[in-house]
């Protein structure tokens, strides 16, 4: 591959990093291990906030800081009940970069801005990134529901284009992408950067169960399914027997949503840790049918821009 191909890259110079890559923020799965790798091997490793306290939250940073000299990023989940707590943490601790999801970061951003710290958030739709933009994001994540986990209702190809025409900051594109094809299709519809989740799920620094590393690797292109719907929570996941009882509970009206919410509580922490085949929930995006390999973090980022390069670069002048 051509040495400094993406030295101009918005992404990469906006951040300090080599590849425009982000790992994404899986919670129970983007520890500081996974992390620091992937920002060791050029990209952005975020960990994922969740639902940590502050107190559990400031151990991961510290041990990322230990691991890797690179720049790194902290998701903060923005519906955890521990939101406040965090967002005041990633000020005192000096956290260069932040991303957001699952919820609106606005009344957050101005601290975080004026602390210098770099804040993206994840958008599902144009206006919201528009909001973001206007409240001084420095960049945008955009999550097509290809992806794994929790999802909005718009594919990668539908919302990349939209957005990238709405804002004038960089656009990360995120949801189905795990090679170099997918790498070259997102800045094709104008993104200057990918967002990679599935796929470093069997990176060998992740440390979640090898029973979820083996459904990825064996999964078929029909294997995942969304549950949550009803509850206005959506999540992409395997199917499995705790997926489809799932799925009938949500059928059936009979059945409260409290009810609903009891039977997901901690299925992802019994997928992850445990490699609870019966009842956990393993969150994983559609592209689970192109991965069939366990790799180094390195090894992956580096595959996936050698592939993008001979896609993209004979062609250019």
């Amino acid at each position: 591959m051509k040495k400094d191909i993406f030295k101009n890259n918005s992404v990469c110079k906006l951040l300090g990093i080599k590849y425009p890559i982000f790992q994404g923020a899986m919670a129970w799965i983007s520890d500081a291990e996974l992390a620091s790798a992937v920002s060791n091997a050029g990209g952005l490793g975020i960990i994922a906030g969740m639902n940590s306290s502050a107190e559990q939250l400031k151990k991961e940073i510290e041990k990322a800081r230990t691991l890797t000299k690179n720049p790194f990023a902290v998701n903060i989940m923005l519906a955890s009940p521990h939101a406040e707590e965090v967002a005041k943490l990633v000020i005192e601790m000096k956290v260069e970069v932040i991303t957001t999801g699952a919820g609106n970061p606005l009344k957050y951003m101005k601290d975080w801005i004026s602390a210098g710290i770099k804040v993206i958030p994840l958008v599902p739709s144009v206006s919201f990134a528009r909001l973001v933009e206007r409240a001084g994001a420095h960049a945008v994540v955009c999550e097509g529901c290809e992806a794994g986990g929790h999802i909005g209702e718009l594919t990668t190809m539908v919302l990349v284009p939209q957005i990238v025409d709405a804002v004038s900051i960089p656009v990360i594109a995120a949801g189905g992408i795990a090679d170099g094809r997918g790498v070259a299709a997102a800045f094709a519809l104008g993104a200057q950067g990918v967002q990679v989740g599935t796929r470093f799920l069997v990176a060998k620094e992740c440390n979640i169960h090898q029973n979820y590393k083996d459904l990825v690797i064996k999964a078929k292109d029909i294997e995942t399914m969304v549950t949550g719907r009803r509850t206005g929570h959506p999540v992409r996941l395997f199917k499995s027997g705790f997926a489809r009882e799932f799925a009938k509970l949500e059928s059936d009206l009979s059945v409260t949503d409290e009810e609903i919410f009891k039977m997901g509580g901690g299925a992802l922490r019994k997928a992850a840790q445990d490699g609870d085949l019966v009842n956990g929930s393993f969150m994983a995006g559609q592209i689970a049918g192109l991965v069939s390999k366990e790799q180094a973090s390195k090894e992956i980022i580096v595959e996936l821009f050698e592939e993008y390069s001979k896609i993209v670069l004979p062609h250019q002048s």
